[in-house]
């Protein structure tokens, strides 16, 4: 599967921004997906996921009730909703496949987007 990020740009703290992931192929909708971000200097973090169907749905506590994460599987496009963002949201945001549980935390098993920079000024 080929994932493709857009939606990232300069924002100003508080503000909201949607990223979308598109997906080509039929096997789409057969992965749990998820968003994981990496900011200059640190390693890569997860974000959160969504299920095959959409309705459930885990997020890192540290953007827990601000980012949501929904799937339109008859697109093949799962989004990232960030709201009340943050300057350490600054990142790289990179969407990936087949997001599974792997030792304390959740990890991504199949293909990743290039990803897509979100930078939050103060």
């Amino acid at each position: 599967v080929q994932l493709i990020e857009s939606g990232g740009g300069l924002v100003q703290a508080g503000a909201s921004v949607r990223l979308s992931c598109a997906g080509s192929g039929r096997t789409f909708s057969n992965y749990a997906m998820g968003w994981f971000r990496q900011a200059p200097g640190k390693e890569r973090e997860y974000v959160g996921h969504t299920g095959t169907s959409g309705i459930d749905t885990y997020y890192a506590d540290s953007v827990k009730g601000r980012f949501t994460i929904s799937r339109d599987n008859a697109k093949s496009t799962v989004y990232l909703q960030m709201n009340s963002l943050k300057p350490e949201d600054t990142a790289i945001y990179s969407c990936a496949q087949d997001i599974r549980r792997y030792e304390s935390t959740w990890e991504a098993f199949g293909d990743w987007g290039r990803g897509t920079q979100v930078t939050v000024s103060s």
